[in-house]
Order: structure tokens, then sequence, then C-alpha cells
């Protein structure tokens, strides 16, 4: 039964493609990575590395197990094989083992690289594990959880909006607020019940996935101490995975009856007045925000109001509340950093253009056989995917717009340099959302590219800075909204912002006088064409 799974996962074109595309960008992560670890030779650069290696693989985890579940059943196709002798839960099981296998292959991938940290004496054989393990444990669990999340009823999903925000407002209080005085908050409390609390805060920054490997990249760790977490947290992630693949192998059937049979309901509001006479762009923006992700978007504009509040407040913060939190941030490129991945997260839905893109060559062809008959023009598309990509963006670029006005007015950062720094984020999100359409307009994804710029562009600018490359790293995108708060403002800088402020006036420009063509030309190639050879 497997096999017929796994032969058209690494047959189809598109999913070859990607897959060839996640090897590369992960083999050159993680080659910078170790090029830094190489250079600095400190343990808390290869903290550093392990940190970005666990986002790299959550990310993947996400991208190759998550993915293609969730996708799977908006396709009416599906119901070919729930409805035959197949049984479903063996449909999702046979599917998830091809995107596990997919992404073991991609994590195995910087085995050679890391093996050359080895082969040098930088880190030691021991040190492989949790730097393998640990992002392809928490990987899987990403991927697996972000399927079950979405194949929850509407109502699982609002109730658990609310406990995600809950802990966020804890995480807040708890983390960043109170931090290292959380002792003297916690004795104004009952003693049994502040002891309890306590020692909760304790074993969950000791027992999560960046603990450990803090913990084991520490030069006084205790060897068993250090097993024992990092054992005990990767079956952790390894027993929830397990369970939220069970749980989503048993609401396949009702996600899809749910999505495509579910009842439809004549009180809702009518939306003639926002539709109006642009139904392309009410339609993409309603398709990118089925799922928001709001989550996400709490979580980080949360901590950007916090971080600002410090900073407004400099002197005057008051004792009782912690600085710890924001003191490391302060080492790992502080406000300016925050605020610069704040730009980035917002380019995602701007460089990988969700809102009018499907996720298969035949979806695609189908939603064009409808567009291109329309008397739609080059320009409402783009005016679709800008309100698609705006309208799932516009919270993070809110929440760097309130760090860098904190910067500005706390006299951290010079208000030439401030507004610089504005002025490239602007130009940045401009830039990917110029490449997301450009590829859109070819009829094809950018997800490649748009991996590279989200993933790789950041981490090649922080290796730049490592190793004193300071012009060099003006040219990568991300320096734009990072560099005139980290050195100031410098020749190369403003060589660099013209540049992609050109570039992406020009890939808006050729995308749109090329789009229409271009999008029949990839239709005429692709309709009919088979899934796997």
């Amino acid at each position: 039964m497997l096999k017929p799974f796994f032969v058209v996962a690494m047959q189809a074109p598109g999913r070859q493609s990607a897959f060839r595309q996640v090897v590369v960008g992960h083999v050159l992560a993680t080659g910078l990575l170790a090029l830094l670890v190489a250079q600095t030779r400190s343990a808390e650069t290869l903290s550093a590395a392990g940190y970005a290696l666990l986002c790299l693989g959550l990310v993947e985890g996400a991208a190759l197990v998550g993915w293609r579940l969730t996708q799977m059943p908006k396709s009416l196709a599906l119901e070919f094989l729930l409805t035959s002798p197949v049984q479903p839960r063996r449909v999702f099981l046979a599917e998830a083992l091809v995107g596990v296998t997919r992404f073991t292959l991609v994590q195995l991938a910087g085995l050679p690289l890391l093996g050359g940290l080895v082969f040098t004496g930088l880190v030691g054989p021991e040190d492989l594990t949790p730097l393998l393990v640990m992002p392809w444990a928490w990987g899987l669990l990403a991927g697996l959880c972000l399927t079950a999340w979405i194949y929850e009823p509407r109502v699982v999903q609002r109730a658990g909006e609310v406990v995600g925000l809950l802990a966020i407002l804890t995480y807040l209080v708890v983390g960043v607020v109170a931090a290292e005085n959380l002792v003297l908050w916690l004795q104004q409390l009952p003693p049994t019940l502040g002891e309890f609390l306590y020692d909760g805060v304790r074993l969950g920054l000791d027992w999560n996935p960046f603990g450990v490997l803090r913990y084991w990249f520490t030069p006084d760790r205790v060897e068993r101490f250090a097993w024992q977490r990092l054992g005990g947290v990767t079956l952790f992630a390894l027993v929830v995975a397990l369970a939220a693949g069970v749980r989503g192998a048993f609401r396949l059937r009702g996600h899809f009856h749910d999505r495509h049979y579910g009842a439809i309901d004549s009180g809702r509001p009518t939306e003639a007045e926002r539709i109006g006479d642009t139904p392309l762009s009410w339609w993409a923006v309603r398709r990118v925000m089925v799922y928001s992700g709001k989550i996400n978007l709490w979580l980080a504009g949360g901590f950007s109001l916090v971080y600002a509040t410090y900073m407004l407040a400099g002197d005057a913060w008051p004792p009782w509340m912690g600085r710890l939190v924001f003191e490391l941030f302060e080492k790992w490129g502080g406000a300016p950093a925050v605020a610069t991945a704040m730009v980035v997260l917002a380019g995602v839905p701007a460089v990988f253009q969700a809102g009018l893109w499907d996720t298969t060559t035949q979806d695609r062809c189908r939603r064009l056989e409808l567009l291109l008959l329309t008397d739609l023009t080059p320009r409402d598309y783009w005016r679709a995917s800008l309100a698609a990509s705006w309208k799932r963006g516009r919270g993070y670029l809110l929440s760097a717009a309130v760090l860098w006005f904190a910067l500005g007015v706390s006299g951290k950062a010079g208000v030439a340099e401030t507004l610089a720094a504005a002025a490239g984020g602007a130009v940045l999100w401009c830039f990917f959302f110029a490449v997301g359409f450009r590829g859109f307009s070819t009829g094809n994804t950018a997800s490649g590219l748009a991996s590279l710029l989200i993933l790789g562009a950041p981490l090649l600018l922080m290796a730049l800075l490592k190793v004193g490359e300071r012009d060099a790293a003006s040219f990568v995108p991300t320096g734009l909204a990072y560099l005139p708060l980290d050195g100031g403002l410098r020749p190369a800088w403003y060589v660099s912002y013209l540049l992609y402020s050109t570039a992406t006036v020009v890939l808006t420009r050729y995308g749109l006088a090329r789009c229409d063509g271009s999008l029949r030309r990839w239709y005429d190639l692709n309709q009919g064409l088979k899934t796997a050879g």
C-alpha cells in the first residue's frame, strides 16, 4: 500500500523540485552555521547555531510534513480514496510516513557538514546528537501538531485560541516582565503555592528544546543531567507528535466533510459592500485568513510592545520588574534584530503568494481555467495578491514600527538611522512581494527563492557580520532593515537601498507586463500534466 504514495511523492515534478530546493537550502544554511562556529570558536556561538538549526527544523518539519497533510483535504480528489476500500486512517498514515521520510532525508543532508566540525575538533562526536535529534524530533512535532490543529472543528480551534492567548499572557508576565525577579513576586503568595509555581517555571525553563541546547553547550555542564534533559525532551516531542498524528488520522474524514459538505449558515451577514468591485481581492483575503496565525502574531506583538516599553522607560523601569530577558536580547542584536525579524515574518505571505496560488499543478490549472476566461487584468491579480499579503503581514510590520519608534524616542538610535531602518524595512517587504508576484506571474511558485530569502538571508547576514564583512553584508536583503541601527549608515547601505528599490520596481513592472501571457503559456504547458511518470 505504501509504495504508490512514495512513488508519487518522489516522482511528481512539483514535489521533487520542492524537495531538492529544501535540501539545497538546508545544506547552505548548515554550511553557514558551520562556518560561523569555525570562525568564532565559542560556546555561545555554538548554542546560537543549535538554536538556528532547531528553528530550521521546525520550519522544515511544518513544510514537509504539515503542509502536505493540511493541503490534502482541500482537493476533492481525496473523496475517491475516502470512498475506496483503503481506510482514511491508512491514507493519512501513508502520507505522514512519506512526509517524515522526506523530512528525515533533509535533516541528514546536513550531517557531512556537522561531521566536519567533529573532524576539525570544534565539537565532540556526542554534540552531533542534540544538533541532529532535537531539530528532527521537534520538526515532526511541529508538522503533526499543525495538521491536528487544522483538522479540528472550528469550535475546538476557537477554544484553543483562548488557551493560547492565556499562555502568551502568562509567558509575557512570568518570563519577560518578572524574569529574574520572579522569586520576589512569588514571595507575596502563600509558601506552598509559591514553591509549586516556582518549580513549574523552573521546569519549563530547563526542560524545553532551547533550554536543553543551552545547557548542553555550557562549558561546565554535568553529562548525566545533559543527557537526561535531552532524552526527556526528545521523548516528550515524539510522544506528542505520535498523539497528534493519531488524532489527525481519525479526523481526516471528518475534516474533509466539514470543509466540503458542511452546512451553510444562512444567517451570516452579507458581505456585498466589502466585495465591491474587487471580488478577487476579497476572495484572496478570505482565503489566507482561514488560518490567520493569531497566536504567533499575539506572541510577536506582545513581546515587541513589552520590549518597546522597556526601552522607553529606561532608568525608570521599576526594579521589581525583570531586565534579564532584554539584556539577553541585547547580546543577540537587541531591538534592531527583533524589528528586522518582524519585517521578515511580515514578508512570508508576501513572498510565498498563498492568496491566489494552489498547492498542486492540477489545482492551479483548474483555477486558471476559470480566471483566464474572465476580464481580469494583471493589475487585478496584483491588487488581490497585495491585499492578501498585507492583511496577513501587517500585524508584524506594526510590531516592527513600535520597536523603531521606541528606538528613536528613547535615544538608543539616532533619528536618521531609525528612519533609514524603517525605510529599509519597507523596501525589504516590497522586494519580497515583487519576487512573490513575479513567481505568480510566470505561473510558478517562488518557494525555493522565498525560502532562501526568509531563512538563508538572515543566516548569511549574521555570518558576514561575524567575520567583519560589513560592506558585503549591506547587500544581503535583510541588511536593509538591520544595518542602519547596527553600526550606522554607510555608503554601501545607500547603494544597496538603491539597488533593491530599483529591483523592486523592475520586477513589479516586468511581472505586470508579462503576467497574462505567462499565465496562459504555463496553463497550456501544464494542462493535463501527469502527476508522476
